[in-house]
């Protein structure tokens, strides 16, 4: 009787979200678990500039069966603005202190848009605590192919989550694809938006200043996801294609939609996603520095069969 009654306690918390204050080095964290009944490693997921975690909801709901972890960055949502400036190497080990604190020695790693920079550079920084990593819409830092310079100046600022109507005014230019065609879908995002500060957006954007992850992408060893828009604005697909020809263990997919497909395409995603941390034949590259130069100069190399791209 008793296990019966644990194993049905276990299901129905499965697919909530649960959320917490936690304290790592000194940083209170505002933090959201998502709770699944997978036998995998849990997902932890960095947000996008400015981002509280609510606006990956959609995206959380649509899980089928993994756990995920999410947090607000500092500065950001639930998360109060840290004393000094940091650089991603500082939020890579508050995560790392995060996932160790809530009990947990291997994760899977996704990172959105800014905070596909964050992934990389966890995946870089704690190799042995991922197990594989997932980027979207993202790009290797500073050294990316840019957006144009009218997408840009939309984005200095976070003036776009605190102005509901200017968001309404700008996100179809910024985000391109769905939001294009369903202005409902903008107003639904909006709505979920809140606690983008000043300083902690500005914070944000002085992190990922200079930093570049092409000098050591090649290195990385985990199985890799790419997922790029075919219509985004704020980060060219070229973006992936830069990234999936140096990780030497990489697979880019391309999804008809923009730049915040992960909202608009949420079922979509996560069902690649799940997919992709569920496929053990995915194995982890060589570690041996020679295997992975030769992979490196191998994939710089254009194959009639496109590569490592997939429709």
């Amino acid at each position: 009787m008793t296990d019966d009654l644990t194993s049905t306690g276990e299901a129905a918390q499965r697919g909530m979200i649960e959320t917490r204050q936690i304290t790592i080095d000194g940083q209170l964290l505002q933090v959201a678990i998502r709770h699944g009944g997978g036998s995998g490693p849990p997902l932890l997921l960095f947000n996008g500039i400015g981002a509280n975690w609510e606006l990956a909801r959609p995206f959380l709901d649509a899980l089928t069966s993994t756990t995920a972890i999410i947090f607000d960055v500092p500065g950001v949502g639930g998360s109060p603005r840290p004393a000094w400036p940091y650089r991603p190497s500082t939020l890579a080990r508050l995560a790392a202190g995060l996932v160790a604190e809530l009990g947990y020695t291997e994760v899977d790693v996704a990172g959105v848009s800014w905070g596909g920079g964050i992934a990389q550079q966890f995946a870089h920084q704690f190799p042995t605590r991922c197990r594989r990593l997932v980027l979207a819409a993202t790009a290797p830092g500073f050294t990316m192919v840019p957006a144009s310079p009218a997408v840009l100046w939309k984005m200095a600022t976070p003036r776009r989550y605190a102005d509901k109507g200017y968001m309404e005014s700008i996100a179809a230019d910024v985000y391109g694809g769905a939001f294009r065609d369903d202005p409902s879908l903008i107003g639904r995002h909006a709505a979920a938006m809140h606690g983008a500060r000043s300083m902690g957006y500005f914070y944000q954007l002085l992190a990922m200043t200079g930093w570049t992850s092409l000098p050591w992408l090649w290195s990385l060893p985990q199985p890799t996801l790419i997922l790029m828009g075919r219509d985004d604005p704020l980060v060219p697909p070229v973006n992936g294609q830069i990234m999936a020809s140096l990780i030497p263990n990489a697979e880019l997919r391309l999804i008809d939609d923009g730049h915040l497909f992960m909202v608009t395409r949420p079922t979509e995603t996560a069902g690649l996603i799940e997919a992709f941390l569920a496929d053990e034949s995915r194995q982890v590259a060589s570690s041996s520095l020679l295997a992975r130069t030769t992979s490196y100069f191998r994939d710089l190399v254009p194959t009639s069969g496109g590569g490592r791209q997939k429709p």
